[in-house]
């Protein structure tokens, strides 16, 4: 139907408003339109004109015409014709039928800016209030949930100078604004209110305190709370229960329950609603004895506890892993006769699925089933998850066939437990499938399902296919988090992909995630591990660089790793920078430091840290004695550690095998087999049993002091204590053969070993060194070349072996052959390989090959040691080249070494026979400066007064002291 809105029918329309007006005043008005020509006149305009200059006097008559236009014919009303009705409406009193007229306005779907527009434009041509029908359209919108355009219509006609909003209304919308959790529309809703005037009452202020619990805002709620009764607005028992609900929420239980008791100082006497507020906030802090005593209260009070706060309890704990106390409140329950419901159940069947008691758990859904109650996803979800944990897969899948029948689909949480149980099963392959099957049902998995697939993924070494799972996520609608890209860094550098795991800090920062502690400890973690400390401290510097504060765990981290590579300077310096960034060293950090120290050979050092954590109020530990003990052993301080031991035992803390290897390894070095023996018998009177290295250390002990007899005793012994031999007792074994010279004997240790498969190329080496020793070439050489059928890799050790035998025996040929077989298996020369060369060079007199080889191992960053640099002045002063032998003096000099006695009076002596009296002084002054030359006597002497003592003594020869440019000297 076409309406005309032309300036020519608008006077029609007004003569058939007028008409229709006249026949709306009879009784039967429909009979009067329809036979009329009126029907075909009728558009919603005239509809308006009707209801607006409308002269019936029955409101009721008018919302028939107005249904019946609608209905009937087919006619959209205008804007404008629902406020004229829902006015007269409202000015008649029928309210209900006014409200059904808004519902149908906001029902058109036109926006809520147009529907404002008209209401105001009515509101002013009447120039009536339009308060009722205001709050109407603001309610119309807060029962459908359009609380935006219930905001739009408050603001828009509050700021119009129009209507007024009444308290309930206001309340009301602060109220939906509040569960829908729009706090920013809540508070400027909650400032209009303000401008219009409306003093808010006892519920407005509850709302205020509940939204600033909502945003955290702990202290801003408390606050209103008192204003409300500076303002003589008493709080009800309602807002104190928000209060206590939010601090109880916020982990205050203390001031909750304090509050609890200024409520029955001010009359207020607490519900049972507070209880239990009370009762979960108690739980949620895991101080379950003072919720049990809260509900012993309820019953003093005669306040009886219901099913939530049982509930509560029940779960409480269950979560502490106090099964007993758990059934204790059930069966207190049934005694009371309070009904079990499904979330106790489901309380309950979490609880002991969680400890493993999978048939308890199938008992009780049984018996929810028995009173009617019907289990519901969660339920199955908690018994599948369960089930998983004790790797009973064919159980697991019958609960999820069961939870179907029951019409229950499986949720994406239950997709997430199954794939969860699957990966700890290590079926890969399943949980895969179930991840495809929860997408094709329109299930979106969560961060937490993606995490798990990395980490399974991760754990089997399938390390493309857990960085293309996270590459995956977003093109699936999922954004990775900052626990996904951890997950995959850590089990990257776990497996020494250090690139591949930098890639994923790039990409996650690129991504605008901010890597965290954890990160950052995942690369710190394994660059210490591997003794890459320069790129651990660089992680560590990156970290600190992004404002993230290192904890206790990356401190100890990184002292252990400097302490791993003798760095014991660096180690304290990180512990001081712990100290100053205010973290406390705990017992472990104490701990790694001490081992370091005392690994370090610092025992001194160690025990001053150790009278630190015992001046911080530490007890120091197992760990901590049994490394302070190990580092006296190998400082040879037998007696010192057995001292600690013993004051180890009287401080209540039982040595462990750690403990008494270490003292065994002592006593062993220090040649005190008979005490090392007797103290190994005494382990197991002490409830030890000795491990490999136990019996290894022992072992070493007897091949050392050429018992071998009682070595290979012990070895055969360890089967039937249940210790296997491994590849360090074989290669013990091995390297103690050969010192005894039975090289037959060693050889068939090391072919009993590849045949078990423990052979290493430690055992290679020591059989190799044992052939050369014995002037074996030709087997040594033949074993080198069958190296490789024994799937032995060799190293620079294995040919620096070999190089060392032929420099000895002066076939220099063959050692730089060996040489660059070396090299080209990637196998780096270190000092003791330059060491043995340099000294094959120097016997058969090849000094230009010297000079040659020491500017390679400079050129290649190896640092020369005090050997190289004494044979290299030995080679200069035998060339005749004093400027050059002088340098490498210095160098000495500048390194802390200083040269023998023989080469430092070869170099005096030349500079003596020198026609170059500059260099004879700087000689003899060099000479001063570490104290060697060739005279008789010793000589003291004071060098601040210059007064000479001559004093004869008995000391190690040769020694000297510089005097006045003079060396004064006592050699043989």
């Amino acid at each position: 139907m076409q309406f005309s809105t032309s300036q020519t029918s608008l006077h029609s329309n007004e003569e058939a408003a007028k008409e229709i007006t006249n026949f709306l005043n009879e009784n039967h008005w429909e009979s009067l339109i329809e036979s009329s020509k009126l029907r075909n006149k009728l558009n919603p305009d005239v509809v308006q004109s009707v209801l607006q200059h409308s002269h019936v006097n029955d409101p009721k008559r008018l919302l028939g015409f107005f249904n019946w236009t609608s209905t009937q014919l087919g006619i959209p009303p205008n804007l404008h014709s629902f406020f004229y009705l829902a006015m007269m409406l409202c000015n008649s009193r029928l309210f209900g039928a006014a409200s059904g007229v808004i519902d149908r306005m906001i029902a058109t779907r036109r926006s809520s800016y147009q529907i404002l527009e008209s209401f105001l434009m009515c509101y002013r041509e009447r120039n009536v209030s339009g308060g009722v029908v205001f709050e109407m359209l603001i309610d119309g919108y807060r029962k459908i949930g359009f609380l935006d355009d219930a905001a739009i219509v408050f603001f828009g006609v509050v700021k119009d100078g129009g209507s007024v909003p009444g308290l309930l209304c206001c309340n009301s919308i602060l109220n939906d604004l509040l569960r829908a959790n729009k706090l920013k529309l809540f508070w400027k809703v909650y400032d209009v209110m303000l401008e219009a005037k409306v003093t808010p009452d006892v519920y407005t202020h509850t709302s205020l305190i509940n939204a600033h619990f909502r945003a955290g805002n702990v202290k801003a709620a408390q606050r209103v709370l008192f204003e409300m009764e500076e303002k003589g607005c008493c709080p009800s028992l309602v807002t104190y229960n928000v209060v206590i609900g939010g601090l109880c929420r916020v982990g205050a239980i203390d001031e909750a329950f304090e509050l609890k008791e200024s409520m029955i100082h001010k009359g207020l006497v607490p519900d049972c609603f507070t209880y239990s507020l009370m009762v979960d906030g108690f739980c949620k802090n895991k101080r379950l004895e003072d919720a049990k005593l809260l509900l012993k209260k309820m019953y003093d009070l005669k306040l009886n506890p219901n099913e939530v706060v049982y509930t509560t309890l029940i779960n409480g704990f269950m979560k502490q892993g106090n099964l007993q106390e758990a059934f204790r409140l059930k069966n207190e329950m049934v005694t009371f006769g309070i009904k079990l419901n499904l979330f106790t159940y489901n309380a309950l069947i979490g609880g002991i699925c969680k400890a493993g008691e999978i048939e308890k758990a199938k008992g009780l859904m049984t018996e929810m089933l028995r009173f009617g109650i019907n289990p519901d996803t969660q339920t199955y979800n908690s018994l599948i998850e369960g089930c998983y944990r004790e790797n009973n897969m064919a159980k697991a899948y019958e609960l999820l066939v069961d939870m179907k029948k029951r019409n229950l689909s499986p949720t994406a949480y239950t997709c997430n437990v199954i794939i969860n149980g699957l990966c700890r099963c290590s079926d890969l392959e399943g949980a895969c499938r179930v991840f495809e099957e929860m997408i094709a049902c329109g299930l979106k998995p969560n961060n937490f399902v993606y995490t798990t697939l990395i980490q399974a993924h991760l754990r089997q070494n399938r390390f493309e296919e857990a960085i293309n799972i996270l590459k995956g996520m977003t093109g699936k609608g999922v954004l990775p988090d900052v626990f996904c890209y951890n997950s995959l860094i850590s089990g990257l550098c776990k497996a020494k992909k250090m690139e591949d795991a930098r890639s994923c800090l790039v990409e996650m920062t690129a991504n605008g995630l901010k890597p965290n502690l954890y990160t950052y400890g995942a690369f710190i973690r394994e660059y210490t591990k591997t003794g890459n400390m320069q790129a651990a401290d660089r992680y560590f510097q990156e970290m600190l660089n992004c404002g993230i504060a290192p904890n206790d765990i990356i401190y100890t981290t990184l002292i252990d790793g400097h302490c791993k590579e003798g760095n014991v300077k660096e180690a304290f310096s990180t512990f001081r920078c712990m100290l100053g960034r205010g973290i406390l060293p705990d017992l472990k950090t104490y701990s790694v430091l001490i081992h370091g120290l005392s690994r370090c050979g610092k025992i001194h050092e160690a025990l001053e840290v150790f009278s630190e954590l015992q001046d911080k109020g530490l007890v120091p530990d197992v760990v901590t004695y049994s490394s302070l003990i190990s580092g006296f052993c190998k400082q040879g301080f037998i007696k010192e550690a057995f001292q600690l031991h013993e004051k180890m035992c009287e401080s209540g803390i039982t040595p462990n095998i750690v403990t008494y290897n270490a003292l065994i390894d002592g006593l062993c070095k220090s040649g005190e087999l008979e005490r090392a023996r007797e103290l190994f018998d005494g382990i197991f009177a002490k409830g030890l049993t000795p491990t490999v290295v136990t019996y290894t250390t022992i072992i070493d002990g007897y091949c050392k002091s050429g018992n071998l007899t009682e070595a290979f005793q012990l070895v055969n012994e360890m089967p039937s204590r249940g210790v296997t031999p491994d590849n360090f007792v074989y290669c013990t074994l091995v390297d103690g053969c050969c010192r005894d010279g039975n090289m037959e004997k060693a050889l068939s240790l090391f072919l009993e070993m590849v045949q078990k498969g423990l052979a290493s190329t430690s055992s290679f080496n020591a059989l190799l060194n044992g052939l050369c020793k014995s002037q074996k070439i030709f087997e040594a050489n033949k074993l080198l070349e069958d190296v490789a059928d024994k799937h032995i890799t060799p190293n620079h050790v294995t040919y620096t072996i070999l190089i060392d035998y032929h420099c000895k025996a002066g076939t220099m040929k063959d050692a730089e052959h060996l040489l660059v077989e070396m090299q080209k298996r990637d196998l780096k020369p270190n000092f003791r390989t330059y060491t043995s060369l340099l000294h094959g060079y120097a016997g058969i007199g090849k000094r230009s090959e010297m000079f040659a080889l020491f500017d390679e191992l400079v050129e290649r960053g190896v640092e020369p040691d005090g050997v190289i640099y004494s044979m290299m002045v030995d080679a200069y002063l035998k060339e005749g080249n004093i400027d050059k032998a002088t340098r490498f003096l210095e160098s000495m000099i500048k390194f802390g070494w200083v040269a023998d006695s023989t080469v430092m009076m070869d170099l005096v002596k030349q500079d003596q026979n020198d026609a170059n009296s500059e260099n004879a002084s700087n000689s003899w002054k060099e000479a001063a400066a570490i104290g060697i030359a060739d005279q008789q006597n010793v000589v003291a002497i004071n060098y601040e007064s210059s007064t000479l003592g001559s004093t004869h003594c008995s000391m190690t020869l040769p020694w000297a002291v510089p005097v006045k440019g003079m060396i004064v000297v006592v050699t043989n």
